[in-house]
């Protein structure tokens, strides 16, 4: 379904007095307990009745965001501070020229457009996500920026190439998943979308070298990395990899996969495990 509101320009959507001072306020929050507990309940004043999505700068970059129906979103919108901000330190503190970055399960943008923020104008940053409405957003996102380094791909990341069974959360835009969500879960649908494997895409795109690769894609981490890291030279390998934790959902164990491989674990956040390439 087309969303019109993607037709008009940055700016139309900013936010009111009242709501800018909000989101002022979660984002002076510190990252503790009572900070975030205080977040979390003033951006209740700003979502009740929220029907359109907000234009604001976020992690360096405009966006356009709808925070009551996608959780990274609302992350972004009101708290960039506890977005993903020891994995983003590390990135940046690899990041140098011809910088090589790769992020599947790209949702609306966050971690591609933080990169081309910090990244050299020689930076090729391709940003992966499979679902029609988030990729929508995503493509807006980019473009509020002319971020020309970043380069959107509609397709989902498998094990093999063909058309897979995308499930999605409707109460989340960015829960969607190749495996199947639980049936607890509400308001679960789905479509078909294509898909490619990594090795497939790096080679699509002619790159020589990943220097560090995001993968978040709600428990199907292991069918892309299995037979990536089986297949792949390992020149091609991403020499940084930050991975949504879901190990209760892998068939294969992608933590001690990468470690097997000569990949050693320097973090563990409340949500991801990064992993760096020994040289």
């Amino acid at each position: 379904m087309l969303d019109k509101a993607l037709d008009q320009p940055f700016g139309t959507f900013a936010p009111t007095p009242f709501q800018a001072r909000i989101i002022g306020l979660t984002r002076r929050q510190p990252d503790n307990w009572l900070g975030r507990r205080i977040a979390f309940f003033l951006r209740r004043l700003v979502l009740a009745g929220l029907d359109h999505p907000l234009d604001v700068a976020a992690l360096g970059q405009n966006m356009r965001l709808y925070p009551f129906n996608n959780v990274c979103e609302k992350r972004i919108l009101f708290t960039p501070q506890y977005f993903d901000a020891a994995e983003r330190e590390l990135i940046a503190s690899r990041a140098g020229d011809d910088f090589v970055f790769i992020d599947i399960g790209a949702n609306v943008g966050g971690y591609a457009l933080f990169v081309a923020g910090i990244a050299g104008s020689k930076a090729r940053i391709l940003a992966i996500e499979p679902q029609p409405v988030v990729f929508d957003r995503l493509v807006y996102n980019i473009a509020a920026n002319a971020a020309g380094t970043v380069k959107a791909i509609a397709c989902a990341i498998m094990d093999r190439d063909g058309d897979f069974t995308l499930f999605l959360d409707d109460d989340n835009r960015g829960g969607a998943s190749i495996k199947t969500i639980s049936a607890n879960d509400h308001g679960t649908s789905a479509l078909t979308v294509p898909a490619k494997t990594l090795l497939g895409l790096v080679r699509e795109e002619n790159l020589s070298h990943v220097d560090a690769l995001k993968i978040d894609i709600e428990g199907a981490e292991d069918l892309v990395l299995v037979p990536f890291f089986r297949d792949a030279p390992r020149e091609l390998w991403p020499r940084l990899i930050v991975m949504e934790q879901t190990s209760g959902r892998w068939q294969t164990d992608c933590v001690a996969l990468a470690l097997a491989k000569g990949y050693r674990q320097i973090a563990t956040t409340r949500m991801n495990v990064v992993l760096e390439l020994a040289s």
